[in-house]
């Protein structure tokens, strides 16, 4: 140990008296800055001086060590009986160092509750988002009197950041002769937090739709209501305070009246605000009537303009279609599909032959179409059209046509107006719903056809090919149940619709059959990652009019708004009851039904945890 001591205490540049030179390990040992600190120290208090211990003992050299090179321990390992451990000055670097390291943990604390205390402030003072806490919520609103129509828009007019509720409805009201009775229409807003509503407005007739949009893109103007009527009715109103902004005046439609909803133009009159298109018809069926109407004050832009057409069946249009090299066109027909360009309409309309530039565009394989006589009019399909809707292309910028007609399904592209796919289909009327089912980024259809008595087929078909890739009959005695559809963030779709309630499968029989009276009827929802199982999400007694689907973009959430009407009594009118449920609480509070046994069997824990995990988005198929 005492010579492990003297090779320690040697001074960095002294000479061995054994070998006349400097010793290369004490010449090592200066090199280090924490030895030199130790031994500045301990020459500034006379720990070790000369190389002789404060007793004035010279300790041996230890030559054998020096010779093989071993590491020089630190003087503070080194501790000798009736030696001091270490020097004085060491003693006060300590207490010096830990002087500095509790100033510093104090610094440290100190900082981090400032910092929290900091987080808490801000946590309980800056308000947070309105998080939709009623996540299910029932309104009844009264009888409803008459009125085959059940129009039904979402819209944020309060601007919390959840989407409302806007509906119109016809009430029976006593009058004051005993025993007589008048119908009042009503236009309703109702708050998509609780259902309670925010405003209401008395419309002088019955409304067949209910538009809200922004009129001004780009702008921070307010949300606009666009109330079309059942006979001369066009109203904007603004979707905040309720009131009504203008009135389109019923004298412009002559002996007409609105055959169909409101159509969104492109801005005309070059007011920054875009325009509109009504189509009115006539006393007899050919007199169809266009008018274009300011967006900004509801007054026409120009006259009447009138087409005469010949066809059998519904009232198709009228709808704008856009196509690739921004040509607009508006569709319209009766039990067929033709096309007239805009420009034609505003020409005729302004009783001038120019017309803005922006309309001067052509589309050449929709202009071939003109018969030879160089009518205004292009023929677009003519074989039983009922319906007809306009489906967004993946790899084009325009859109397809989906014409639903009489004997089944055609698929029209956009560019020339030929068939991409035909599917023959009988007894489908509703329209077809659109979605994401398989894995091609294709949109595909969801269809209801009636399949026997009480029975209905629901179908998913392919939209790239014009498959069936998916089927299933399930019982439902509802006549014309809505169906719908929900994007989520992996690019898939979940689709909603109704029928009764089903019980398990058999093991010999792949149709579930109905559990419970025809009264009662289920929205399902199927998900295409489990083609068999369907998810009972809720149920009513009513019969489902209208239903929409609304995005609650803060908590990537979805939510499912039903109109219904209750069971008519007799001497009574029918209930009105507007429910609004979340998706994704209904998702995991949903019942399991499974169509039929799969291997390996999806147990209900593993389908939990698949949709705990789903998120929705806005569709991005919107038109």
């Amino acid at each position: 140990m005492a010579t492990v001591l003297s090779r320690a205490l040697k001074l960095p540049g002294k000479k061995s008296p054994d070998l006349g030179e400097y010793d290369p390990l004490t010449q090592a040992d200066s090199d280090e800055s924490e030895d030199d600190l130790v031994l500045n120290l301990q020459q500034k208090n006379g720990g070790v001086k000369n190389g002789k211990s404060p007793l004035g003992e010279a300790p041996e050299p230890d030559s054998d060590a020096e010779v093989a090179g071993a590491a020089k321990p630190h003087l503070s390992e080194v501790t000798t009986e009736g030696y001091p451990s270490e020097p004085l000055g060491g003693l006060e670097q300590k207490a010096t160092s830990s002087l500095v390291s509790y100033i510093r943990t104090s610094v440290f604390l100190l900082t981090l509750v400032i910092s929290m205390i900091l987080v808490l402030l801000c946590a309980f003072l800056i308000p947070c988002p309105p998080r939709d806490l009623h996540s299910t919520w029932s309104r009844h609103l009264g009888s409803q009197a008459g009125g085959d129509l059940s129009p039904l828009e979402l819209a944020d007019v309060n601007g919390d950041g959840l989407r409302d509720v806007l509906l119109s409805f016809v009430t029976s009201r006593n009058g004051s002769a005993a025993g007589s009775s008048r119908s009042t229409a009503n236009l309703v807003c109702l708050s998509g937090m609780n259902g309670s509503t925010l405003w209401s407005s008395p419309l002088p007739e019955e409304a067949q739709d209910i538009t809200c949009l922004d009129l001004m893109p780009g702008s921070v103007a307010e949300i606009i209501c666009l109330v079309t009527g059942t006979r001369k009715m066009l109203s904007a109103f603004n979707a905040t305070s309720g009131k009504a902004i203008w009135t389109l005046n019923p004298n412009y439609l002559s002996n007409g009246t609105l055959a169909a909803p409101v159509v969104l133009l492109p801005d005309l009159d070059e007011d920054h605000v875009r325009d509109l298109v009504v189509l009115a018809i006539g006393e007899t069926q050919p007199d169809l009537c266009f008018l274009l109407v300011s967006g900004r004050t509801g007054n026409p832009i120009g006259r009447p303009v009138k087409y005469n057409i010949v066809g059998v069946g519904n009232l198709i249009g009228p709808q704008v279609y856009v196509t690739a090299n921004g040509a607009v066109y508006i569709l319209f027909g009766f039990g067929n599909i033709q096309a007239v360009a805009l420009r034609d309409i505003f020409v005729q309309a302004q009783n001038r032959d120019s017309s803005p530039p922006s309309l001067q565009i052509e589309e050449p394989e929709w202009e071939k179409r003109r018969s030879i006589n160089l009518s205004e009019l292009i023929d677009v399909y003519s074989d039983g059209v009922e319906l007809l809707q306009m489906v967004k292309a993946p790899d084009y910028n325009c859109s397809n046509l989906l014409v639903t007609t009489r004997q089944g399904l055609v698929l029209l592209r956009g560019q020339n107006l030929t068939p991409y796919w035909t599917l023959s289909l009988q007894g489908l009327r509703s329209q077809p719903t659109p979605g994401y089912f398989t894995d091609d980024q294709t949109l595909d259809f969801l269809l209801q056809i009636q399949d026997g008595l009480g029975m209905k087929k629901m179908m998913v078909i392919d939209g790239d090919s014009g498959s069936i890739a998916w089927s299933y009959s399930a019982p439902c005695h509802m006549k014309d149940a809505p169906t719908t559809s929900a994007v989520t963030s992996d690019q898939k779709s979940v689709f909603l619709f109704w029928a009764e309630g089903l019980s398990p499968a058999s093991p010999n029989s792949d149709a579930l059959m109905g559990a419970e009276p025809p009264s009662l009827h289920h929205l399902y929802l199927l998900h295409p990652a489990f083609p068999s199982i369907f998810l009972d999400l809720t149920n009513t007694s009513g019969t489902v009019t209208a239903s929409e689907v609304g995005i609650n973009d803060l908590w990537k959430d979805a939510f499912y708004v039903t109109r219904t009407t209750g069971p008519i009594s007799e001497g009574h009118p029918a209930p009105l009851v507007v429910s609004k449920v979340s998706l994704r609480w209904a998702l995991m509070e949903g019942q399991m039904v499974q169509l039929k046994e799969t291997t390996p069997k999806i147990g209900r824990g593993e389908l939990r945890r698949f949709l705990s995990r789903i998120k929705f988005v806005d569709s991005p198929y919107q038109i």
